[in-house]
């Protein structure tokens, strides 16, 4: 956002989507640096969507749960922890990259004209239970 902020400024507008984690919304034992990393993302999010909403900048995040992606590429080595992980997601199956792709394309897109400060959880449901 330090280089996005000042190039939006100057044209008038823009969006932007910054990535989270369900960590940035709740603990979990173990994960105190990963957690306060993502917490402040939610935060910086929030805080910047206030401060430049009136110069036509949109600043959302979105917090993606379980997902295939590098991160979680090597689950298939662990299967009951895979099973265990997976358990926890009410839809049953992990995310996949391109459920945060478009969750991303619709924010920029002038049909969330009016979001702006929002944290999007994509989690299968894991946060409701």
């Amino acid at each position: 956002m330090k280089y996005e902020i000042p190039h939006m400024q100057k044209i008038g507008g823009g969006t932007i989507i910054n990535i989270s984690s369900l960590a940035g919304i709740r603990g979990k034992e173990g994960t105190l640096a990963y957690a306060a990393s993502k917490h402040g993302v939610v935060g910086m999010t929030k805080t910047a969507a206030l401060e430049y909403a009136k110069e036509g900048i949109r600043i959302n995040a979105i917090c993606p749960g379980l997902t295939e992606s590098g991160m979680t590429a090597g689950l298939d080595q662990y299967p009951d922890l895979a099973k265990q992980l997976i358990a926890q997601i009410p839809m049953g199956h992990m995310g996949k990259s391109q459920n945060i792709a478009d969750a991303v394309v619709w924010l920029c897109d002038s049909t969330a004209s009016f979001i702006t400060g929002h944290i999007l959880v994509i989690d299968g449901g894991q946060t409701i239970r």
